[in-house]
């Protein structure tokens, strides 16, 4: 139920989409230049033109509805909160223009207004209305009437685990910690409650009646051994004895829970710009919000607009404990934007004041090895698994797995072979180190039977990666069963169309069963997709003299060419 009501909810998304053709008077070149910022989610470009086309027309709704979109994208509600007034003010109140509203009316606690809007019908949606009315009945004191709300809420199709979630919450605010923790221990609580937000409001309201051993159990059932500073912090806490306060801490809380809760359902339903929106109102009613200013910046870098990603990262306070999770994020958000150096400088200051977290090492190693550095990727590694102190935990298979590359690029074979094997001893059958294991077996000529059965298990696991089954078909090629290669090299080649390596291999295989013209065909189209220069070389040398003349040219065993008329 849940899972079709978000499908309707996501179709909402239009709201976000580039708007429709505009009439004059307004300038063409401030016009055409926003919707063009608007396409690109150039939100703070977008801002900017459409204000100066309201300037020339400010009586233009499809405008001010635009500007209002850029606006909130931004964080800039009190900005879009005047222009969605005075398109609130005709006919065809538009639903963003509700959220600009109840987002500045709720973040000034006017909650007898935010009924207002609700009950005019000038809201959200049926989910946002429902929940925001709750909330503002908590603000204006009348905690048996949010109950109610959330109730009647509760009763809509697929919409009871929001409404629960939230009347905890609710209660819990109000001091009804009992209350709280028998809707969290009761069978129909729903899914958001295992959220990591709900996990720790429920330890929260455990430590308020006293059950800090509970908490704990709950915190280590729900979080494993590996964990961050936030929930390290909270442990230490509940063993110290502390009772734990609850971090919502009145209805403006409450409002702004309501839209980073709708803003993480949406997530992967709705275009990320819609969802955006979400993050950034409930980042405005609550400033301290720090998982909406996380998640509006994972968005705003998906969206590729980096600046705005690593502005948001940055403005996490260095004193929270997720600031580690944010300057992590942040030198991504710079890589992308072509500032390695600086993503580089960010993750070894990090290193510096969080270095006995595996998670900080095993970013600046992932960092380095994307940038092909991978002799300080692998020392990066070294410090990742030196902190588990010989006892890693299943989690620590990455860093193994991740270690294994840098060495196999350093031409470490030995070294590479090994840590592969250890992430395959914590986690046996993970694909990708089966894969990348079983591959460079192949590649070696090395225990080609045991490559192959890797990689086949990988396969299973991952039937629709073009890559493993790519390594399949290669690794059967290398065995001399080329006509079981053909199916899956064709196969790999549907998934991947594009991929060089794909392609070329496809034409080596075709080679190999006697598809001469089809191998040239192929290796054309593996030229075509622009391969490493070492690689492009070779498969020109391949359509000049064929696959055997330059095997035997690099002293590889020659072929058993199934028949000479070529086709």
């Amino acid at each position: 139920m849940r899972a079709s009501f978000l499908k309707a909810l996501a179709a909402a998304a239009a709201l976000a989409a580039p708007l429709p053709a505009i009439a004059e008077p307004v300038p063409a070149g401030a016009y055409l230049a926003a919707r063009q910022a608007q396409y690109q989610s150039d939100f703070l470009s977008a801002a900017r033109f459409y204000t100066r086309a309201l300037a020339h027309d400010p009586g233009n709704r499809q405008l001010m509805e635009a500007a209002t979109v850029a606006y909130l994208a931004l964080g800039q509600v009190d900005r879009a909160a005047p222009v969605a007034r005075r398109l609130t003010g005709g006919d065809g109140a538009t639903k963003v223009a509700n959220m600009a509203l109840i987002a500045h009316y709720g973040a000034a606690e006017n909650y007898e207004r935010v009924l207002d809007l609700v009950g005019e019908g000038r809201g959200v949606g049926i989910l946002v209305d429902g929940l925001v009315q709750g909330w503002a009945e908590v603000g204006r004191g009348d905690i048996d009437a949010a109950v109610a709300a959330f109730d009647a809420m509760g009763e809509e199709r697929g919409l009871m685990g929001f409404a629960l979630y939230h009347k905890a919450l609710a209660l819990a605010s109000a001091g009804d910690f009992a209350g709280a923790e028998a809707i969290y221990s009761s069978e129909v609580a729903g899914a958001m409650q295992m959220t990591r937000r709900g996990v720790i409001a429920r330890i929260e309201v455990l430590s308020q009646l006293g059950r800090n051993d509970d908490a704990i159990a709950l915190l280590e059932e729900s979080f494993g051994a590996d964990l961050d500073p936030e929930l390290r912090g909270l442990r230490a806490r509940l063993a110290a004895g502390e009772t734990l306060p609850f971090h919502l801490r009145g209805a403006r809380d409450g409002l702004a829970e309501v839209f980073y809760t709708i803003a993480g359902a949406l997530r992967g339903e709705a275009n990320d710009d819609f969802t955006l929106l979400y993050t950034r109102v409930a980042g405005h009613l609550r400033p301290g919000h720090v998982d909406a200013v996380l998640m509006a910046a994972e968005l705003l870098e998906d969206l590729g607009q980096y600046e705005l990603a690593t502005e948001a990262y940055k403005s996490v306070p260095r004193d929270h404990p997720s600031h580690q999770a944010a300057e992590i994020g942040r030198a991504q958000a710079l890589r992308q934007a072509g500032k390695p150096d600086a993503a580089i400088e960010v993750l070894e200051q990090l290193s510096g004041r969080y270095g006995d977290y595996p998670a900080v090492h095993s970013a600046l190693g992932d960092m380095l090895r994307a940038l092909e550095r991978y002799d300080a990727a692998a020392e990066a590694y070294d410090r990742a698994i030196a902190l588990y102190d010989g006892a890693p935990s299943d989690a620590a298979w990455f860093l193994y797995y991740a270690r294994g590359i840098a060495h196999e690029r350093l031409d470490e074979w030995p070294a590479a072979e090994a840590d592969f094997r250890q992430a395959l001893e914590l986690n046996p059958d993970q694909p990708q180190v089966l894969n990348y294991l079983g591959y460079s077996l192949v590649e070696k000529q090395e225990k080609l039977e045991e490559a192959l059965e890797m990689i086949e298990r990988a396969v299973e696991a991952r039937p629709d990666s073009g890559y493993i089954v790519d390594s399949l078909g290669w690794a059967l090629y290398r065995l001399g069963r080329y006509e079981e290669a053909v199916g899956h090299m064709e196969r790999a080649a549907e998934l991947l169309p594009v991929d060089p390596i794909v392609n070329d291999h496809l034409g080596d295989v075709y080679w190999a069963v006697g598809r001469r013209t089809e191998a040239r065909f192929q290796w054309n189209r593996a030229l075509s997709f622009d391969p490493e220069q070492e690689e492009a070389e070779r498969i020109r040398r391949k359509l000049e003299v064929g696959l055997d003349a330059v095997l035997a040219e690099e002293g590889a065993e020659p072929l058993a060419v199934a028949g000479d008329d070529a086709r």
